[in-house]
């Protein structure tokens, strides 16, 4: 598990660099606009797989499977949400609406997903209580 644990704070690792990025760009420019994407990147990016890594440092999950399904979609449900989030609310290259909001609420359902595989690890064994 603790390769799951450096592979969440890497990827938290560059959702930091990004958010700190486009909040340092809404400062200089001026504009709010960006403040929804940046909130979403800095606290389900950053902060929520930060947390994770931890966890998959301190605890075990007895459940293999499971602790996999559940880093593997925290990664795509957090690019998908935060990227979708973006693509919708900024339209940078044109693509329609009908994508772009898809695309959104896929991303954000995959995490949503995490979160409640998550809630289910924390109440199975972990290998130190079996």
């Amino acid at each position: 598990m603790n390769g799951y644990s450096k592979l969440l704070l890497r990827i938290s690792a560059i959702f930091a660099l990004i958010g700190a990025f486009i909040g340092s760009h809404m400062a200089g420019a001026g504009g709010p606009e960006l403040r929804t994407v940046h909130a979403h990147i800095l606290a389900v990016g950053w902060l929520s797989l930060f947390a994770w890594a931890v966890y998959y440092k301190v605890f075990t999950p007895a459940n293999k499977t499971l602790a996999a399904l559940h880093v593997y979609s925290a990664i795509i449900g957090s690019i998908g949400l935060t990227s979708g989030m973006w693509l919708y609310y900024t339209r940078p290259f044109g693509i329609g609406g009908g994508f772009t909001t898809v695309f959104f609420i896929v991303g954000g359902t995959i995490m949503l997903i995490s979160f409640a595989i998550f809630l289910v690890l924390t109440f199975l064994k972990t290998e130190d209580e079996v």
